[in-house]
């Protein structure tokens, strides 16, 4: 069995009643998912406007800032809330939202900041601020069965992993930071 946002994304809609059920549920399932949903795509578009702008005369610090700016702002930041609010094994409070959104968006602005602007200690307090989002991103997470997909261990630990991916590509990210401005 699918978890409910899949199943309204893969599975066929079959009457205009089933299609406002399904799209009232998903709505509020993932209601906590919007922020993360609205500020991750429009990353993705950020990215894309930045990758046109720069095509003329293209640089190492734009390709990355490109790259930055859709898999971990946008890309990461959409699986991330939607996937704690299908994973979440408690009701997810507004402060805890808010403190993740805060905390992962203004550290991904002191990183790209940051390094645009060759300035570390910026971007080692933007890394130390998505590292403190990803700890609430796991806590938000813990325990076992979630309310919305029950038994969908793989999908946790997928979570577990992309957050796990995360934490590891800031030192790697710091040290190339480090060596490129030295």
């Amino acid at each position: 069995m699918l978890p409910g946002w899949l199943a309204m994304v893969l599975l066929p809609l079959r009457s205009p009643e089933r299609a406002e059920v399904r799209a009232s549920s998903v709505v509020s399932v993932h209601r906590p998912a919007l922020p993360f949903i609205v500020i991750g795509g429009a990353a993705i578009v950020a990215g894309g406007l930045v990758s046109a702008a720069s095509a003329l005369t293209p640089s190492y610090t734009a390709s990355w800032a490109v790259a930055y700016l859709v898999l971990v702002v946008g890309a990461a930041q959409l699986i991330l809330g939607l996937g704690q609010s299908s994973l979440a094994t408690k009701r997810l409070t507004g402060s805890l939202i808010v403190g993740e959104v805060v905390a992962f968006n203004l550290g991904n602005v002191g990183v790209l900041a940051g390094t645009v602007f060759s300035q570390p200690v910026v971007v080692y307090v933007g890394a130390a601020l998505i590292v403190a989002a990803q700890a609430l991103f796991l806590w938000a997470v813990r325990g076992g069965r979630s309310v919305h997909s029950p038994g969908h261990s793989p999908l946790r630990w997928g979570y577990r992993a992309l957050i796990v991916v995360l934490l590891v590509s800031i030192p790697v990210g710091l040290v190339i930071a480090s060596l490129r401005t030295a």
